[in-house]
């Protein structure tokens, strides 16, 4: 969907209680992990986690291991 489709795209990671809702109101969007609380630290691994598998995913990567 955002993949060369427009302007760069920017992840802000917010606090327990979530981002202030002016900067929800001016982005183009928000995505949840869900009803988790996770440290800044996990967040942003899970965040990288995740682009990187959609990175290989669209690259036609293999994503499991076969014995």
């Amino acid at each position: 969907m955002w993949r060369g489709a427009g302007p760069d795209t920017a992840f802000l990671i917010g606090g327990a209680e979530g981002l202030d809702p002016t900067l929800l109101r001016q982005g183009g969007g928000a995505l949840e992990p869900g009803p988790l609380t996770l440290p800044h630290e996990l967040a942003r691994v899970v965040v990288a986690e995740q682009l990187y598998r959609a990175a290989t995913i669209l690259a036609g990567h293999r994503t499991t291991r076969r014995a």
